[in-house]
């Protein structure tokens, strides 16, 4: 190994990665399969893939071609050297409106297609719905469809010419009329004529096999249209000429509501004849809540296209005239439309738990049938299920007759595996019963390959070889995928992890308390490597700011994966490369929520971080921000926080004490509070309170950094009617609670023990509040939290490290923020109005596990117009302060927060709820950002 790596750094321009983190990254794609790679080279042009190439084959070390990893079949992973598409050729050449074409690198991300077409009213047709990360590379590599194919087709429809490198060197340029092809493939086609002609399936989603009757005279000897869907077996894509469509200037959605799947399956041929642009179909069981949805138990939609908005409405409002259904909405708003589709979309994750949290896994994804059939095959496909034991939930492009669905195969045992077995070939051969193709969008890869037979026969399948042959004689690109295929029951990516479950610190409820089950959470499909943030979304911020996969939450998951392997990863907790992988992770939780399996790397980090330093000394930023209300209570005690201010303002005294406390150089030490909330709360006049009681809480950066913040939400909830009280800070029975003292013993989340791993410390921080809490856990009074990411602890993190202590659940039922104490215990209180504009963002937590109808309601109600941002500020807590952070916490500000701030109009309120993003407006902006509490508590004043 040590010589093809020399031997490839001599020759390439690229980067070149054998070491642990580029491996372990490229061990699987989305599917349920797992290959170790010698090493991953990212070429920076299509010289650097033919040096790739001849320095391989010279060693016979297989080549796989990669693009954005999100491939079900298997075919994305492989054994010898990796080609990474996705860091340098990932260009858009060049785009042509009058022509309609584009000129594209295979690691060119589809949206980012899109979005250079859409100003000439253009688009390129097939939509996956990973189109916020699937490359064009890989698109054709496995000849992929999406959503609109009933208008546009294929992407093998959408080609029009590609540049290839054979595995032998040879750079083509194929098209039609045999353009490019390589020596012995036209005698191949001419000598089987017969075959060609009578052996493929008709469907509009037949992806299985090689496209061999592409070749035919009658349909125009298209090389390049042959070589879509080869699966990176033929030769090495370098760049694509590419056809455009006109988009539609309007567009409506019709979301039809059935009875169950049947009836959608049923009824979805009959709609083609009004030329839809999709026809999609998915069923309860896939629907978070089916709320925003029309009645039913399961649903077609169906998008229409016009000139006008009229046009597109009156065309849906067709479409539900023809269709019987239990109830019907046509959506012709944008955004209401963008948020039904991110429904359908996020099924292809959410199809891989059960609705009762066990797992589900592809394998059987995407076969195809012929529409009409469809109703039919799904009722065999029903019965086939029952008969093995298994469950899984069918949804896809109903107008296709492809069913994508992940089924709860027992992946982990022999027994299991073994039924996975005895399944696939038996819906193998109730696939082609009705006339069908295997594979209908994602490839056969190893998940399929070897059950070709039974579609195509021994003869046809004989053919395909002898056509890899042609392409590539040494078998060296992509060897196992389409053509002598690995058993389908072969290197699962489970096989090689534990089968005990992992000893860890938090209690992981969704996945039964196992580590490495949360860990299998995170299938691939890589909602995470999105390249901007739209509404709300946060995740990942890490990974738009570095652009690397190790630092997306996919990249962490496959770490924490092949640590708990051992295979190459081999020092399990004490692993520096994953260590250095989840360094970046800025703990935002954006993932909880916006990954479509509710993969949590933000407690991964704090389960690996408590591991991977225990009986070790820590970083500095631990002690230093992980001990934070330590030393806030010591100032606090002392009195000092003159003191402490004065001295942090001293420029050679502040860049020693950042020094020693592994603090970012470019931070500015925030400021302590002379004097803190609850001092200030016990020398003010005691009100009579007469409305409902309820517990404020006293956080870390309330009480000491900002407690303006504080005051300010003593004003709005008593001028609300409600009654106000502190948490007490020793054990008492008495139902007024003992006053807090700068006395030990106050009660605090654990938040910045939780966030720097120090799991431990946080329990015994976690376990003393509820000691403290008793007293009001004996009430049945709500806790009110000011600061979003104190609240999100005690909502998750609390019941997850205590999750055998009663009291953990207890007071987390009873934590609401700021709006959602107004909303639930004040529902009658009318808020100040500020009739202002309101900018800012959304604080991660609240996004993630909290929630921001309540705010949202609120800001509506005071006045304050305007969307607040999605991401995340790059502060988020102790990780923009540590050193090394500064400048990938500047890059999350700058994806949305600054520019929303610097395009904000005078007079305009820049809302910001955490005290980070407060602190990262103030340090990168000169912006004081305000808490909600202080704008109405303001408004109360004016």
């Amino acid at each position: 190994m040590t010589d093809l790596e020399s031997a490839l750094r001599a020759a390439v321009r690229g980067e070149v990665g054998f070491d642990v983190t580029s491996r372990a990254l490229m061990t699987m794609d989305a599917s349920n399969y797992r290959r170790v790679p010698l090493g991953v080279v990212a070429p920076r042009d299509a010289d650097d893939v033919a040096a790739v190439l001849a320095v391989c084959r010279e060693r016979g070390v297989p080549v796989v071609p990669r693009g954005g990893g999100t491939s079900i079949a298997g075919q994305a992973t492989g054994t010898g050297v990796v080609l990474d598409f996705t860091r340098h050729m990932n260009r858009l050449v060049a785009l042509d409106p009058e022509s309609r074409t584009a000129v594209v690198q295979p690691g060119l991300v589809l949206d980012r297609l899109q979005d250079a077409a859409a100003p000439y009213g253009l688009r390129f047709g097939p939509d996956p719905s990973t189109h916020s990360r699937c490359t064009l590379g890989g698109m054709i590599g496995n000849n992929s469809c999406g959503s609109h194919s009933v208008a546009w087709g294929t992407t093998a429809d959408s080609v029009r010419a590609l540049d290839v490198i054979t595995a032998r060197g040879r750079r083509l340029r194929l098209g039609q009329d045999w353009a490019g092809a390589p020596d012995g493939l036209r005698d191949l086609v001419a000598g089987d004529l017969a075959r060609l002609r009578t052996g493929f399936p008709e469907l509009p989603r037949r992806i299985s096999g090689y496209a061999l009757d592409a070749l035919l005279p009658e349909k125009g000897a298209d090389v390049a249209r042959a070589f879509c869907g080869s699966e990176g077996t033929l030769g090495v894509l370098t760049e694509a000429v590419v056809r455009l469509v006109a988009a539609p200037r309007a567009r409506a959605l019709a979301v039809l509501g059935y009875a169950d799947e049947g009836a959608a399956a049923e009824a979805a041929a009959g709609l083609l004849l009004h030329h839809p642009l999709t026809v999609e179909g998915m069923a309860a069981d896939l629907v978070p809540s089916a709320a925003a949805l029309p009645r039913g138990e399961a649903w077609l939609f169906v998008e229409t296209g016009g000139d006008t908005e009229a046009e597109a409405r009156a065309r849906a409002e067709t479409v539900v005239r023809a269709a019987d259904v239990v109830d019907a909405l046509v959506v012709t708003d944008p955004a209401g439309q963008r948020a039904l589709w991110r429904i359908r979309e996020d099924a292809s994750g959410t199809a891989t738990r059960m609705p009762d949290g066990s797992e589900a896994w592809p394998g059987w994804e995407d076969c195809a049938v012929p529409p009409p059939r469809l109703g039919a095959y799904l009722r065999d496909f029903r019965r086939l299920l029952t008969d093995h034991g298994l469950r899984g939930t069918p949804y896809g492009h109903f107008g296709d007759g492809c069913i994508h669905v992940r089924i709860d195969f027992d992946l982990l045992t022999d027994k299991g595996v073994a039924r996975f077995r005895r399944f696939s070939e038996e819906l193998a051969d109730l696939v082609v019963a009705h006339g069908g193709s295997l594979s209908g969008e994602h490839g056969d890869g190893q998940a399929r390959a070897e059950l070709l037979p039974r579609m195509y026969g021994a003869e046809l399948v004989s053919l395909f070889e002898r056509a890899k042959g042609v392409w590539d004689p040494d078998d060296l690109l992509n060897p196992g995928m389409l053509v002598r295929p690995a058993p389908l029951d072969t290197n699962l990516r489970f096989s090689a992890l534990p089968r005990e479950p992992v000893d860890v610190a938090f209690g992981y409820p969704g996945d039964g308390g196992d580590f490495s089950a949360a860990v299998r959470r995170c299938v691939g499909v890589a909602k995470c490597r999105t390249t901007s943030v739209a509404g709300s979304a946060v995740m990942c911020p890490s990974f738009r700011a570095t652009g690397e996969e190790a630092h997306s939450t996919r990249g962490r998951a496959r770490l924490l994966h092949e640590m708990l392997a051992g295979e190459v990863v081999t020092d399990g907790w004490r692993s520096e490369e994953v260590r250095e992988a989840l360094d970046l992770c800025l703990s935002c939780k954006g993932c909880r929520s916006d990954c479509p399996v509710g993969v949590d790397m933000a407690t991964y980090k704090a389960e690996f971080l408590h591991h991977h330093y225990a009986g070790r000394r820590r970083p500095a930023a631990h002690y230093v921000m992980g001990r934070l209300p330590v030393w806030l209570r010591a100032v606090a005690r002392t009195r000092t926080a003159a003191v402490v201010n004065a001295l942090a303002a001293v420029g050679p005294l502040a860049w020693a004490a950042k020094r020693l406390g592994g603090i970012a150089p470019e931070r500015r030490l925030p400021r302590v509070a002379g004097e803190t909330f609850t001092r200030w709360w016990g020398r003010r006049p005691t009100p009579a309170g007469t409305g409902p009681k309820v517990v404020l809480w006293p956080d870390t950066f309330t009480e000491h950094l900002s407690p303006e913040v504080g005051r300010a939400a003593v004003r709005v909830l008593e001028a609300a009617g409600l009654s106000l009280v502190l948490p007490p800070t020793l054990h008492t029975s008495s139902p007024t609670f003992a006053p807090l003292t700068a006395r030990r013993g106050r009660v605090c989340c654990g938040l910045t023990y939780v966030s720097t791993g120090q799991l431990d410390r946080a329990r015994t921080v976690m376990r003393r509040t509820l000691d403290l809490m008793a007293p009001v856990l004996a009430t049945d009074l709500p806790v009110v939290v000011l600061e979003p990411s104190c609240a999100a602890a005690l909502r998750t993190d609390l019941p997850e490290l205590l999750r055998d202590d009663p009291r953990a659940a207890a007071l987390s039922s009873r934590v609401l923020t700021f709006a959602e104490a107004l909303q639930r215990l004040a529902p009658d209180w009318t808020p100040p109005r500020v009739n202002r504009p309101a900018a800012g963002q959304t604080h991660c937590h609240q996004h993630a596990v909290l929630g921001d109808m309540a705010d949202r309601r609120l800001r509506e109600a005071a006045g304050l117009d305007g969307e607040l941002t999605g991401g995340c500020c790059g502060l988020a807590g102790n990780f923009g302060f540590e050193a090394g952070h500064f400048e990938v916490s500047r890059a999350c500000a700058e994806e949305q927060l600054l520019p929303a701030v610097r395009e904000a109009t005078a007079g305009t309120v820049i809302l910001a709820d955490g005290y980070s993003c407060r602190t990262q407006l103030e340090q990168l902006a000169g912006v004081r950002g305000r808490h909600l509490a202080e704008v109405l508590a303001e408004g109360l004043e004016a």
